[in-house]
């Protein structure tokens, strides 16, 4: 159809909001309510154009384009209503952006700053002030910078289908909160994060451990190990300046040693570990009659959403750990004992996409590597230790380097430390949907089968697709796979489970869109189309690998002929398995 736009006569298509036909003509419309696929409720009013014949100015962000309709996007009487009402905002909104994490990173400020905005011209009009909300492991909320915009309400319940926050009150006493105020800790919130991502202001942030982890830096007495997730090598370039979806391996690592890690080693060594449990755990229940579909259990807040959620269906669980809670494990059980250092000593510090990494850290039973030493160095309680004593997300590392002054985008690349830095293509694409279910196939079908795998893509489980499938033969037996990405595709898998309808051996389930390069840690901002730029990267890697397969990692093999001695094991159940918790909603 034919409007015009700021007197320019354009063909935009039928069916689309104002919003949209401007953007397709180069025009951006500015909004902190809207985010394309996540929410669309017109709270906050900055979207407003006018149009010739509306009695009122329209909101374009739920306004669709009509034929002959004469927009208006930049009116003195736009600017002036987008304005005031950015100010309404400013008059109950904290000035301290100097000490906000979201410090120029943040919707709000950066549209102030657009629009003009040099004081104040209305009063507070909130009744109280709100307190934090650090209840969680994972994040904090601070009430007091919320604009209600519901962005975060929208993504818990629309993409996660969870709904731990929601509207609360009513006119000036309305706030976004949890039930009966109880806290995000005392809610079913999975951590995933998604809502600090969506967030345009500093009201939903992870809680952060940089202070802790400087500390134990510059501690002479500790030995600081720190471990890589796949996802943050192509996040962490993005926080530092560069292009979306940039593969930073090299530099990353050149980073860490100089902000004084011990040793830099990498998650993919872990992940290539797990696929040796997984992928022999599900060729046992294969062959024993086991709990079948095995679900993967790499993703904590997929894990906490099934232990509230879907108890019934824990058993369909892999009991393995998570890479980031192996590598711990190994790191202060075989790492310790390989290099003659007191565990004790011993600091795990992992960067993970994922702010549920946090929350996973200290879950009471990840102490598997106290329990190893309790008995033989006579360890008292009161020497208690995690297997992963911290939890970053890829921000709080752009953070310490942008503290540190490291010029990242500068340094040269540089070799992950041995021998848990080794790993292999498999370990890599851990970090997108789809990633552990193909790596696990790559194994799986080789010690299933005993023949070499010709062609290790299986290119039916990669996409963004919400739920994909597939169907593969292990040696004459046909299995059906499902991989699902976000709690809301996850619930409808584990539904089926439920009924005892589901059709498939294997399912991945990962708590975030896109799978970790997706997870709730990564910088801001994260959508559809940087996500996929991500994963583009993510394979590129695996693709440059010399080994693509988990189970002929040299180090992997070493630590099974001289630690763990085979797959499932008595020391590999010990160390590198776990069990799960019924929570109910």
């Amino acid at each position: 159809m034919k409007i015009t736009i700021n007197h320019q006569p354009v063909d935009v298509k039928d069916g689309i909001t104002i919003m949209e036909a401007c953007q397709s003509v180069g025009i951006d419309i500015p909004s902190l309510c809207f985010l394309k696929d996540i929410s669309s409720n017109a709270s906050c009013g900055i979207c407003v154009v006018e149009v010739k014949g509306a009695r009122s100015l329209l909101r374009s962000c739920i306004t669709k384009v009509a034929e002959g309709m004469e927009i208006l996007t930049t009116s003195p009487r736009v600017l002036e209503a987008r304005k005031v009402n950015v100010e309404l905002l400013l008059a109950n909104h904290p000035q301290d952006c100097l000490q906000c994490d979201r410090n120029l990173n943040c919707e709000l400020q950066r549209l102030s700053f657009e629009l003009g905005i040099k004081e104040r011209h209305f009063v507070r009009t909130r009744k109280k002030y709100l307190p934090k909300d650090e209840t969680s492991l994972s994040l904090v909320r601070d009430p007091e910078k919320c604009i209600l915009c519901g962005r975060c309400v929208a993504v818990c319940s629309d993409m996660q289908s969870v709904n731990a926050i929601d509207f609360s009150g009513r006119g000036l006493n309305t706030s976004i909160s949890t039930f009966f105020d109880k806290g995000l800790g005392a809610t079913y919130c999975t951590n995933c994060g998604q809502c600090s991502l969506v967030c345009p202001t500093g009201a939903i942030t992870e809680k952060t451990s940089v202070p802790q982890v400087w500390k134990e830096i510059l501690n002479p007495e500790k030995m600081v190990l720190i471990q890589t997730a796949p996802a943050v090598r192509v996040g962490i370039g993005e926080a530092m300046g560069m292009p979306y979806g940039s593969l930073v391996t090299g530099q990353m690592v050149a980073g860490l040693k100089r902000l004084g890690f011990s040793k830099v080693f990498d998650t993919n060594f872990a992940a290539d570990l797990t696929i040796m449990e997984e992928a022999n755990e599900l060729m046992q229940r294969i062959r024993q009659n086991g709990v079948l579909p095995m679900i993967t259990s790499c993703s904590p807040g997929w894990i906490k959403f099934a232990e509230h959620f879907f108890p019934s269906s824990l058993a369909h669980l892999s009991s393995c750990k998570s890479p980031q809670q192996m590598f711990g494990a190994i790191a202060k059980t075989f790492y310790a004992e390989q290099t003659g250092i007191d565990p004790r000593k011993i600091v795990v510090v992992s960067v993970m996409p994922c702010t549920a990494k946090k929350y996973e850290a200290r879950r009471p039973e990840m102490d598997d590597a106290f329990h190893y030493w309790k008995e033989k160095l006579q360890l008292s309680e009161e020497e208690h230790f995690f297997d992963v004593d911290y939890a970053l997300t890829t921000r709080e590392l752009a953070r310490m380097f942008k503290e540190s002054g490291i010029d990242f985008q500068h340094l040269p690349e540089e070799d992950f430390d041995q021998p848990l830095g080794v790993s292999t293509g498999a370990g890599t694409i851990f970090g997108a949907t789809g990633g552990v279910m193909e790596a696990a196939l790559r194994t799986a079908y080789e010690v299933m089968t005993g023949r070499q795998l010709k062609d290790v893509e299986f290119l039916s489980v990669r996409g963004m697709k919400g739920i994909k499938e597939a169907e593969i033969d292990l040696d004459g037996r046909k299995i059906k796979v499902a991989v699902a990405h976000t709690l809301k595709n996850a619930r409808f898998l584990l539904e089926q489970i439920r009924a005892g309808i589901s059709p498939y051996t294997f399912v991945e389930i990962m708590t975030c869109p896109g799978g970790c390069l997706g997870g709730g840690g990564q910088p801001i901002p994260t959508n559809s189309e940087i996500r996929e730029k991500r994963a583009a990267s993510i394979y590129r890697e695996d693709e440059r690998k010399q080994i693509r397969k988990s189970h002929e990692n040299p180090e992997i093999q070493y630590l099974y002929e001289h630690f763990l001695e085979k797959p499932l094991s008595e020391k590999s159940h010990h160390l590198l398995h776990t069990h799960y918790v019924e929570r109910g909603c």
